[in-house]
Order: structure tokens, then sequence, then C-alpha cells
């Protein structure tokens, strides 16, 4: 179990690097838009600096179907959430961007939830974490689908909002929220490939795995979730927006999966009590964000300034 904590660690360092890379990469880039798909996929792709984000993002996905191999969902994402303190870290020091008190404060209970969910996990014994392996295809469908509609316009709708002029400037939390219920969807996707590699041989792993919808789901979050999450980067602050897709993708995957597969809480009452304040806290973050930035004060006329 001890390794699926490291190895949800190194996946957040992995995703961290990626999505700062990816932000460093696209401000050297003109401007994308998820109008024109082809042509924002034509551009990133033409930069090394996005690509290797690519490839540290393509890494973490690997340590992630460790980490659902060795620890139950919701565990799980009260680790991936602590990614976001390293995240903030990396945008301040990579990028240049400053954070407010409130998202400081926010940080601070991203780390306490962290250890409250690390305590909560026992790994053998009376009362040990179980791990779920399967979960029936049509409750699936039925978490999974409604979320992506939702999530595709969500993120339209934000798009449209966006066009008009006189809108105080957003910070991305209606794109980090959209985007985030697509991974979300990617997650649970990540757990049912996880759950078919523990098949006997290679062949029957992968005619399980083609006779699930997780392929299917992982495709659509792939393509739609790259598309949508690069202009949503290229325009807000990848210390808000990553957070905000983060703590969404993460307590949708630790409710719905933890249903979805059939995972249980733990028994004990102090290791129940630990687990849900944990995740209580992520959902914190995401209120604690806010939601506009501040709007730049307009320059002062060198003639005003003279006659002060």
């Amino acid at each position: 179990m001890w390794w699926g904590v490291a190895a949800a660690l190194l996946a957040n360092v992995l995703y961290s690097g990626g999505f700062v890379l990816e932000k460093r990469a696209l401000a050297n880039l003109p401007e994308v838009s998820v109008r024109r798909p082809v042509r924002l996929l034509g551009l990133v792709v033409s930069s090394p600096l996005w690509i290797a984000g690519s490839l540290a993002l393509a890494s973490g996905f690997a340590a992630q179907l460790a980490v659902y191999r060795t620890l139950p969902i919701a565990a799980a994402q009260g680790i991936f959430v602590s990614g976001l303190v390293l995240l903030v870290l990396l945008s301040a020091r990579l990028l240049g961007e400053e954070t407010s008190g409130r998202e400081r404060y926010a940080l601070g209970a991203i780390l306490l939830a962290l250890l409250m969910v690390v305590l909560s996990l026992r790994e053998s014994g009376t009362g040990a974490d179980a791990v779920g392996q399967d979960a029936p295809y049509p409750l699936i469908l039925l978490v999974c689908v409604p979320a992506l509609a939702s999530g595709v316009w969500l993120y339209l709708s934000a798009e449209r909002n966006a066009r008009h002029r006189h809108r105080r400037p957003t910070t991305g939390v209606e794109y980090g929220v959209a985007v985030g219920l697509l991974y979300g969807v990617s997650s649970l996707a990540v757990k049912g490939v996880s759950s078919h590699l523990v098949s006997d041989g290679i062949g029957g792993a992968v005619l399980g795995l083609l006779g699930s919808p997780y392929p299917y789901l992982l495709a659509f979050t792939g393509v739609f979730g790259l598309v949508m999450s690069q202009a949503a980067l290229q325009r807000c602050r990848a210390s808000l927006i990553v957070p905000v897709c983060t703590t969404v993708s993460c307590v949708f995957t630790a409710v719905l999966g933890t249903l979805s597969f059939g995972e249980q809480l733990p028994d004990d009452p102090l290791r129940l009590a630990l687990r849900v304040t944990g995740t209580v806290l992520a959902v914190a973050v995401l209120l604690a964000m806010p939601k506009h930035d501040t709007a730049p004060q307009p320059a002062v006329p060198a003639k005003e300034l003279t006659r002060s």
C-alpha cells in the first residue's frame, strides 16, 4: 500500500511539472481556441517545451495506474490533491504567478487534508482497506455520460461569457470546473483499466478491456480534455485553474468512484473521520478560490502626473 502512496506522490510531481511546462510553452504561442482544434494541435506539437510537458503528464498517467491497483479510490484522491501545493510553488517560481492570501490558506488546508488521508490508511489486519476491482458498466456510463455533457456545456458557456467586453476579468474557475469534470471521468476510466490489468494473460486483458467502456471514455476525455485545457491554460493562471480542475476531479472520483467500484469506507470511527474530513477540506479548497482577478488599474496619463 505504501508503494501506492509513493506512486501517487510521483504522479503529483509529474502532473504539476507537466502543467507548468505546457503553460510556459503556451505563453510563447499565438492564441489558441477550441473553435479551431486542428490549428490548436498543430501549434502545440510544434513546441518542444510543450511536448516535454505532455510526456510528463503521460508518465503521471502511468503512475496513476499503479496507484489505483494498490490504494482505495478515496485515499488516492486525497493524496492527489496534495500536488496542488507543488503546482502553486512551481507556478510562482517558473511562471511568475502570484497567489492571494486566500489561496495560500487553501494550500494549508490541502496539506492538512493530505495528512488526514494518509493517517486513515490501513494496509493489513482487521479493517484493512480493500481496493475495488470492477464496476457495473451501466452504472459507469450513468455516472460518466452526464458529467461529460455537463463539462462540455459549462466550458462553452464560459467561452460565451468571456466574450462579453464589460465583464470583470475571470480567474478561470468555470474553465477549471469544466475540465475537472472531464478529468474526473478520465480518472474513473483509468481505475477501470487498472482493474483489467490483473487478468490472466495479455490477450484476455486486452479483449476484456476492449469490451468495456473504459478505453472509449479515455479517448473522449483525452481529445476534448487536451483541447479544452490548453485554451484555458493560455488564458488563465495555472496556479488557480489547475487547483480547481484537480479539486473537482478528485472529489468527483472519490465520491462516485467509491460507490461505483463498491469500495468501503473505514469501519474505525477515527479513520473514517480522518478520511471524510480530508475530503471535506478538499472541497473547501474549491470554495475558497476567488472567482475574479483584480482588474488592472488604468495608467495615469503623463500630463496629469505633471500637473499634480
